[in-house]
């Protein structure tokens, strides 16, 4: 998986002009089955792929922290949401709140993370393969595919079954 991970970016950076392709003809005429052939693709992905053997996403970027994100994990960690702002966030060019640093301070050496059970939305839902409407989010992907080893091979499948 280190070897995977290691050369990621660059096989990522070498699909990327035939991914932005490949997303601008989706966009345009999505199969009628797409969010039900993403669901087949990422349930089958995540059925061989084990993210605690990785924690790429958590290692390398940091999620945006939805208000409702913030009360939450404030609140299993007995901290005001202002407290756990100051101690954690900052605001990013966007103006959203994200991590003062990465690699997630809740990320332990196992890959396993300190507030699983109330992550935030975004967390829960990376890399977003499953959702549906997924040809709205290709941006998203395109980026998601270098950080997430479960994201290009998604793709990559994605790419053999639906011609474009």
């Amino acid at each position: 998986m280190e070897e995977e991970i290691r050369k990621l970016p660059l096989n990522a950076k070498e699909k990327r002009p035939e991914n932005k392709r490949f997303f601008a003809k989706l966009k345009k005429k999505p199969p009628r089955d797409l969010d039900y052939l993403m669901q087949e693709l990422h349930v089958a992905e995540f059925n061989k792929t084990n993210c605690l053997d990785c924690a790429n996403c958590c290692k390398t970027t940091g999620p945006l922290f939805t208000n409702t994100d913030i009360v939450r994990i404030a609140k299993s960690l007995r901290l005001k949401p202002q407290q756990f702002i100051a101690s954690y966030l900052r605001i990013d060019e966007d103006n959203d709140y994200v991590l003062k640093q990465v690699p997630c301070v809740f990320l332990d050496e196992d890959n396993y993370c300190a507030i699983y059970a109330v992550r935030p939305k975004a967390c829960r839902e990376f890399p977003h393969t499953d959702r549906k409407k997924f040809q709205q989010i290709s941006n998203l992907t395109l980026k998601n595919v270098s950080i997430c080893p479960a994201a290009y091979n998604i793709v990559e499948e994605m790419k053999r079954r639906i011609k474009t």
